[in-house]
């Protein structure tokens, strides 16, 4: 996407500043230095921090010179512990830290919307502030800043997350559910343990384990319509220590994804049934523990429809996308307030939360004129 000369100098200082954010990644809640580097970032150009007691993160916001709504725009900024093998330049020089999942671009978009925002501060009709939230990959980032009352006279919101399975120059978007409600579980296994020879002398607890892990496969067969997609998915499992003794424990964690509250709250009370009944069937004590995540992003229809079309007149191509199963603490803010999170092109080839993951810079300084054209026009359409 061509960037028109006017801009130039403005697209190489957000691709230099998401470029040092990505040398220096931090995890959730540790972001102190990629907070500090924002804050400086946009005192530079004038514009106004809100006073709001976050430990990592903050609030910009631009305009308020007329009366009109408030409009909010969202990025995270917090990295995950990944060993980087992208191959960039700009890798990071933080072992085992990793801004696998592209908040950095997020950011550094967002930035640059702010600033081109604030060049025209004195048009816009209303206020608009820019979130730069901590601590999404946690779940607990957005619940924090919302407790902070930042959004309190907020009439929309609009988030974005890039996508490395559309190509640079596509954003996307769908209607109500866009990602999964993200549920972890835990399952501790506390029964009697024998020599491997005389098993009837315990109750095994990897058994037990064993018809677990065949029984949570029936939670989503056998009690979510076809048409209603959900996933159970079994990512840990610890028992033992050697060949000839069944030991005293067991362990096994996972993953619950759904796209609708009532599916969500239908396979926790069935799985708690489960592990209860196989806990009396087998005479052990099974500890069930449950997680609770980030619901399921719910779009606004015709915040959709908006996004979309703000979209095409940046100079994206907008397309209508299906669900995914990942993640996203932007669903708390949805239940405050209507809005939609769009998905825009970041080129691949390898998936989120990879040590190989990348964006393609071209998709930053489009993005970031996207969310300011979103705040701007959003602005209009509420006056």
């Amino acid at each position: 996407m061509t960037i028109p000369p006017e801009y130039q100098d403005l697209a190489q200082q957000i691709q230099d500043f998401r470029h040092h954010l990505h040398r220096h990644p931090e995890l959730s809640n540790q972001e102190f230095e990629t907070t500090a580097k924002i804050r400086a970032a946009l005192e530079r150009e004038g514009i106004r921090i809100l006073d709001l007691p976050l430990k990592t993160g903050l609030v910009a916001e631009i305009g308020g010179l007329l009366p009109g709504p408030l409009v909010v725009v969202r990025a995270d900024i917090d990295a995950l512990p990944i060993n980087e093998e992208s191959g960039v330049e700009y890798t990071s020089e933080n072992p085992g830290v990793m801004h696998a999942c592209g908040h950095d671009f997020h950011s550094s978009a967002a930035l640059g919307a702010a600033i081109l925002l604030k060049r025209r501060e004195a048009g816009l009709k209303g206020r608009v502030r820019v979130l730069f939230q901590a601590a999404e990959e946690t779940g607990l980032g957005a619940p924090d800043l919302i407790a902070t009352g930042a959004l309190d006279d907020a009439a929309v919101i609009f988030g974005i997350h890039n996508d490395p399975t559309l190509p640079v120059g596509v954003v996307g978007g769908k209607d109500g559910a866009l990602t999964a409600g993200v549920d972890r579980f835990e399952i501790k296994i506390a029964a009697k343990g024998s020599h491997a020879a005389k098993p009837h002398e315990g109750n095994d607890p990897i058994i037990i384990l064993g018809q677990l892990i065949g029984a949570a496969q029936t939670l989503i067969s056998r009690n979510v319509p076809s048409n209603n997609n959900a996933v159970v998915s079994i990512t840990q499992v610890h028992s033992g220590s050697t060949w000839n003794v069944i030991p005293d424990t067991a362990y096994i964690e996972g993953t619950v994804r759904t796209f609708s509250q009532d599916v969500r709250d239908l396979i926790e009370q069935r799985f708690r049934q489960l592990v209860q009944g196989i806990a009396e069937a087998y005479g052990a004590q099974l500890e069930f523990l449950w997680h609770a995540g980030p619901p399921s992003v719910v779009n606004t229809p015709e915040w959709v429809a908006f996004a979309l079309e703000q979209a095409t007149e940046t100079g994206f191509e907008a397309r209508r996308v299906d669900a995914s199963p990942i993640g996203e603490d932007f669903a708390f803010y949805q239940q405050k307030l209507p809005g939609t999170f769009m998905m825009v092109g970041s080129g691949g080839p390898h998936a989120l939360h990879h040590p190989k993951f990348r964006v393609d810079d071209r998709a930053l300084f489009p993005t970031a004129r996207y969310l300011a054209r979103l705040a701007g026009e959003a602005l209009k359409s509420l006056a």
